[in-house]
């Protein structure tokens, strides 16, 4: 099965080098804004849109306008183009916000190219780049397959990243005879039907009060000033610590149960609809529910598996998986154990769920 698989690296560039990725980061917001306000106001007057092409072809004119946009990547600007586009065509089939203007001040910035005649290449521990030449790079993990794209990011604390698109043959899986179901909680990340329980890191809570500390601290420094600067960037690591504890702890987990079992088992939970909970919002957002899912669909996709989804207004957590009975005062989340008055077995709540996700996901 061939696939685009993203690797990103950290870069080390030289100031040179950095100078002309902020350089590029400059041309491509330009050539963005521009076709932006050009799409914008076409579609004022006509009440239509422009397409990539259209775009694409007053590309060269822009150039020539503008002397300085010859000095860079030049399918970087297409590139941005492209994302023009593509923003446009993603607010009109999903209805999302519509495209805004790039900003200068964002502290996170990027650009993306695509690979030419070996223009992106890898080498020990350089990687080669559009206009940058070999830079050195944090070369953690192998790039297999064949290089497609590149986009060159700096992160909010200052770092500068790169992603590698390669297309890649993924091989399935060995299948295995194991199915299990998963319940998702906040008490413990995950309860599974085969007794495996994960403990929830709570990645957030841990770094919550020095994250509040710096923040206050930002907020009573003069904006601009070089102490604002020192923790801004303290704050955005902090972040940035959270993010990369929580992702790292939800590939491990997806990785094992895609590993170890055939065919899982979720309840399809309607995470958006739980952030309005204002008791449950600050945990529910630090669960991370919706990135572990997509995490497992794309994982079953790639490595041969199956996954199912449970409805998330079936009674899982209220019905005895012995014998059927569905006991309406476990609705009560307090109730952590309970005895089934049919059966009279007696129920640990979240692996009861467990056992009834497995047998009602479709």
């Amino acid at each position: 099965m061939l696939i685009h698989k993203a690797y990103k690296y950290r870069i080390y560039p030289s100031k040179g080098q950095q100078q002309s990725i902020h350089q590029m980061f400059g041309c491509c917001r330009f050539v963005f804004n521009h076709f932006l306000k050009l799409w914008n106001d076409t579609y004022t007057v006509t009440g239509k849109g422009l397409s990539y092409y259209t775009c694409a072809t007053q590309l060269p004119a822009l150039k020539g306008s503008y002397e300085w946009l010859k000095s860079v990547d030049s399918i970087a600007l297409q590139s941005s183009v492209r994302n023009v586009a593509d923003s446009f065509d993603r607010f009109f089939k999903t209805k999302n916000k519509a495209p805004r203007f790039k900003s200068r001040k964002k502290p996170v910035q990027s650009y993306t190219t695509k690979t030419t005649n070996g223009n992106i290449a890898i080498d020990g521990t350089k990687i080669k780049l559009p206009k940058l030449g070999w830079i050195r790079f944090a070369n953690s993990r192998a790039c297999d397959g064949r290089i497609l794209s590149a986009t060159v990011r700096r992160n909010a604390a200052g770092k500068y990243f790169v992603s590698i698109i390669c297309e890649v043959e993924v091989e399935p899986l060995p299948p295995i005879d194991k199915h299990i179901g998963v319940d998702l909680g906040l008490k413990e990340f995950a309860v599974c039907s085969d007794g495996l329980r994960v403990a929830n890191p709570k990645v957030f809570r841990k770094y919550e009060q020095q994250l509040a500390f710096w923040q206050r601290r930002l907020a009573r420094r003069t904006k601009g000033g070089s102490n604002w600067q020192k923790a801004k960037r303290k704050v955005a690591r902090i972040h940035e610590r959270i993010a990369n504890t929580s992702q790292n702890f939800l590939h491990q987990l997806s990785t094992k149960l895609i590993r170890e079992n055939q065919t899982i088992s979720i309840e399809s939970l309607q995470v958006a609809n739980m952030l309005k909970s204002h008791k449950l919002a600050k945990s529910i957002a630090d669960a991370s529910w919706s990135e572990f899912e997509r995490q497992l669909t794309y994982k079953s996709e790639w490595y041969g598996r199956t996954l199912k989804h449970a409805d998330p207004f079936a009674p899982t957590s209220q019905t005895c998986h012995v014998c059927g009975y569905i006991h309406q005062e476990v609705k009560n989340l307090s109730v952590r154990q309970w005895a089934c008055p049919s059966c009279k077995t007696i129920h640990d709540r979240d692996a009861n769920a467990a056992e009834n996700i497995k047998r009602v996901a479709v």
